[in-house]
């Protein structure tokens, strides 16, 4: 007898063979933005990493060659300002809060290539050099700068774009404080790179969602003005080179970033290998410096623009922006000590539709997590394996499925193998785990109506027969889950007997894994529940 002839789905192989052929043709270099560190992260800087992280485990698993890089932007006059209010140097309170991400990361389980900080030395260096370029190509002139500028954001505002606040104040359009700016400068010529940003922007898939595109488009059709590009009012940040009374302007210092950690300027063979970087992961509100004014500081420097940039949403407590004046901030920490990581993450990928804002809170997380994971998937993968080992004495054999087995398998392996892969390279998270439940909740319909409980009796070699496909279907699930889940669908496939080598999209389609294990006479032990039931804390975390 076959182990199972159920895996042979048609068309569906095809596209899988094809999508992981593409996919394991070019490396993938992902960044997300680096984080400001005149403060402890908050669920928005968790959120923007995890979404990250889902995005280069899933592409690895796809075969990929990844880099993943995230860090700390940590100059600017907002740190300076903060470390003065702290009584501390600017690199003391930088030191002490990269720490703090960096902790944050690792109980994340976060699976960065590079934490970059921008006071490492190789990133003054690169700093230095592509503002040489831009020199050299004669697009930076000295004059001085009089107008609006926001600490908070580290950002210049033209008159045009401010909001009136409580009082008749001048604010930001993202309602933060201004104020009013004159110093020497140099000037980067933004305006000469009017028609290739435009150009660019309308390239298909460089900006998403269209939304955010659509409102960069019309920022540069409305003018460009030459940006400021060098403070002399604080200098806690990358000299000008030869202007040693100039700093870089923080924006110029942090984007470039993004090709530090990659060698620039060396013409190295990493460089050579993940640049263009295949997408920046950035929160909506910095769109513009990384689609227009970043693009351009590139061009200038004989630099290829990055392939993609993706604007998400904004995690909203309850429906409301969180901040710290209105006593609504989130620690992740406190999240992850309640729910753990792997509650976390699923929660903020599967509730969240990705590019759009999304709101949480603990019952909605418990809740969701509960339903899904604990009762669904959970209960699943609990239920077939003590049936497998109190039954079958935890003993796999070789079986031929009936045609229901061989629908269920097809259901499941289409979502794993093709839907949520599709989706989750699209960045449509929410859809791709929507689907994978789907196919969670067909193997808990075909439990129910197989009952293999009552086959014990009336016919033990159909049990077997259902409970080793609904083995197979745990196995397609487990792998295709892990991007989100990491820890929790290791233990599962862990319980399942999957070798650490056998878990890639590439091995959904291997027909010979499950007889390999039925020949190594692989026994199956008593399980442990991989997604126990949370809890309601008595006090939700703040």
């Amino acid at each position: 007898m076959r182990a199972c002839s159920a895996w042979k789905s048609g068309p569906c192989s095809y596209k899988r063979a094809r999508l992981a052929s593409a996919a394991m043709s070019e490396p993938f270099y992902i960044t997300t933005a680096i984080h400001y560190p005149n403060g402890k992260p908050h669920i928005g800087h968790a959120y923007e990493t995890i979404a990250a992280d889902v995005i280069a485990r899933f592409q690895r698993l796809m075969g990929r060659d990844v880099r993943f890089q995230t860090g700390t932007d940590e100059h600017g006059l907002k740190m300076a300002q903060k470390a003065r209010d702290l009584g501390k140097t600017p690199r003391e309170l930088a030191d002490e809060m990269a720490g703090e991400f960096k902790d944050l990361f690792d109980r994340l389980d976060i699976t960065y290539d590079r934490f970059i900080r921008t006071t490492d030395a190789d990133h003054h260096q690169a700093s230095r050099a592509i503002w040489e370029a831009m020199e050299a190509k004669g697009d930076l002139y000295l004059d001085r700068y009089e107008g609006w500028y926001s600490v908070r954001d580290e950002a210049y505002y033209d008159e045009k774009e401010l909001v009136e606040g409580e009082g008749g104040e001048k604010l930001s359009p993202q309602g933060t404080p201004v104020e009013w700016t004159e110093e020497e400068t140099w000037f980067f010529r933004l305006s000469k790179y009017a028609e290739p940003l435009l150009e660019l922007l309308k390239k298909p898939g460089f900006l998403e969602p269209a939304s955010r595109r659509n409102e960069m488009i019309a920022f540069v059709e409305g003018g460009l003005k030459d940006l400021s590009v060098s403070r002399t009012s604080f200098d806690w940040g990358v000299k000008v080179p030869g202007h040693d009374d100039h700093v870089m302007y923080v924006w110029v210092d942090a984007l470039t970033n993004y090709i530090t950690g990659v060698g620039y300027p060396d013409d190295s063979e990493m460089f050579r290998k993940y640049w263009p970087a295949s997408l920046h992961l950035i929160g909506k509100d910095i769109v513009r410096f990384h689609t227009i004014y970043w693009p351009a500081f590139l061009m200038s420097a004989d630099i290829p623009v990055p392939q993609q940039v993706f604007g998400h949403g904004f995690l909203l407590n309850r429906g409301v922006k969180e901040s710290k004046s209105a006593g609504n901030v989130t620690d992740p920490n406190e999240l992850i000590d309640l729910f753990g990581v792997d509650s976390l993450r699923y929660f903020l990928l599967a509730e969240v539709v990705f590019g759009k804002d999304g709101t949480y809170s603990a019952e909605a997380l418990v809740n969701k997590v509960n339903a899904e994971l604990a009762n669904s998937f959970g209960n699943l993968a609990q239920r077939t394996l003590s049936m497998i080992h109190k039954n079958m004495d935890g003993k796999l054999e070789a079986f031929e499925p009936n045609e229901s087995d061989k629908a269920l398998l097809t259901t499941v392996r289409d979502a794993c193998a093709a839907t949520l892969p599709r989706e989750f390279e699209a960045l449509n998270f929410s859809v791709g785990i929507e689907s994978w439940l789907k196919a969670v909740f067909a193997c808990n319909a075909y439990v129910d109506e197989q009952a293999p409980w009552a086959l014990k009796k009336s016919d033990p070699e159909r049990m077997k027969a259902v409970l080793q496909t609904l083995f197979l279907a745990i196995r397609d699930l487990a792998i295709a889950i892990q991007p989100v889940v990491p820890t929790k669908a290791g233990v599962v496939l862990d319980q399942l007997g999957v070798t650490a080598e056998r878990r890639t999209y590439t091995d959904l389609s291997d027909e010979n894994w499950f007889g390999a294990l039925v020949a190594a006479g692989h026994v199956i032990e008593k399980p442990t529940p991989a997604f126990p039931r949370l809890e309601m804390p008595e006090v939700e975390a703040a």
